[in-house]
């Protein structure tokens, strides 16, 4: 997949698109950056997967084993594009991540607040977090099981996602602020745009068609999908590669 149709460009691009955030074009090469983003522990172990031993041929394994995490793959995606699209999903034991209202608060000024919409993000992003961790754990076990090559894959893809996951987390972070920042200045636009006009403002119609809060929960909605390509991303790699040597046994 090239870098500008990657999910990471396409996050990058989104934000830019709102005036958020800045997409230059880098002049380094992924090695270059890597190098960067690994300390001395992370190279070591990065370095003894790429030169170790892969260990013995695995056994045959049995047509279709490695399905059920390509079915797991496919509800765990499709639960959570459900919940960014319809607010929420109301699962049993868990409660509904629900969008806020602009009239959770008595005052114009105190509904206009963007906390109750960055809690809303951290809780999408805690629920990305909890399915997709043990969803790419077993793509990595179902890949490992098929060769030694593919098990030294795995053993890479596990070494780079302990090395990254700080980066990852700390990038992935400042999407909310970014949103913030976006989230204010349409605000700041609809009270000119009212202070404009001498029309008297009512927090009841900002999620009307065409209201500004509308604008901003479909933005923070579309950044939201993106943010959920990005993290699939490794999982729907190593998936890939798991059918592609199902393929090849078949």
């Amino acid at each position: 997949m090239s870098r500008t149709h990657s999910p990471s460009a396409r996050l990058i691009r989104v934000l830019a698109d709102l005036a958020v955030a800045d997409a230059p074009e880098s002049r380094q090469t992924f090695a270059d950056r890597l190098g960067l983003w690994l300390d001395f522990t992370d190279a070591i172990a990065l370095f003894s997967v790429l030169h170790g031993n892969a260990g013995s041929a695995a056994p045959p394994q049995p047509a279709g084993a490695g399905q059920p995490v390509h079915d797991d793959y496919a509800r765990v995606r499709a639960t959570l594009e459900d919940a960014i699209a319809i607010d929420g999903l109301l699962t049993p034991g868990k409660a509904r991540v629900k969008l806020p209202r602009p009239d959770w608060h008595p005052s114009i000024e105190g509904a206009a607040d963007f906390l109750p919409y960055q809690r809303y993000y951290l809780a999408h992003q805690r629920d990305m977090g909890a399915a997709i961790a043990p969803l790419r754990s077993a793509a990595r076990a179902a890949l490992a099981a098929q060769s030694p090559a593919h098990r030294q894959l795995a053993q890479l893809d596990g070494v780079m996602e302990q090395a990254l996951a700080p980066r990852e987390r700390a990038l992935l972070g400042g999407v909310p602020v970014a949103l913030a920042r976006h989230f204010e200045r349409l605000h700041q636009a609809h009270r000119a745009a009212r202070a404009d006009t001498g029309e008297t403002d009512s927090p009841a119609a900002w999620l009307q068609p065409g209201g500004w809060l509308t604008a901003f929960c479909k933005d923070m909605k579309t950044v939201l999908q993106a943010e959920l390509d990005l993290r699939l991303q490794p999982v729907a790699g190593l998936l890939e590669a798991l059918g592609n040597e199902v393929t090849k046994q078949a």
